[in-house]
């Protein structure tokens, strides 16, 4: 059973850091691109970032430059740094399991529950 567990979300002023992790397990996780979305309150689901099996990298414009996709595959785990925070980065932020080894937009096979990520003065 493929299970994606995110973690690291938090409370954090504008301008500030935080980098989420995503668990996953079920699946053999060096062969599968895998992506980061997220939803705002009353929004629909966003694409963020994607990281291929061969770590090529995609992002949102609202986050170019400003947010960092990664994968450690020994440890079967996604990362997302997020840098220089704005109050429309509040979302839940989710990590999602393509089907593929390359990007293919939207597209996914599972998702996780996700971790909320506040960002206010």
């Amino acid at each position: 059973e493929v299970q994606l567990v995110e973690s690291g979300g938090g409370l954090v002023q504008p301008g500030g850091s935080l980098r989420l992790s995503c668990a996953a397990s079920g699946f053999t996780f060096g062969k599968y691109a895998m992506s980061w979305l997220r939803q705002a309150p009353g929004k629909e689901v966003e694409w963020v970032s994607t990281i291929t099996m061969g770590r090529s990298t995609y992002y949102a414009d609202s986050v170019q430059g400003r947010f960092t996709i990664s994968r450690d595959n020994a440890k079967n785990t996604l990362l997302l740094q997020l840098d220089s925070l704005k109050t429309e980065d509040t979302a839940m932020y989710f990590c999602a399991k393509s089907p593929w080894s390359g990007y293919v937009a939207n597209e996914y096979d599972a998702r996780g529950q996700g971790t909320q990520v506040t960002v206010s003065s």
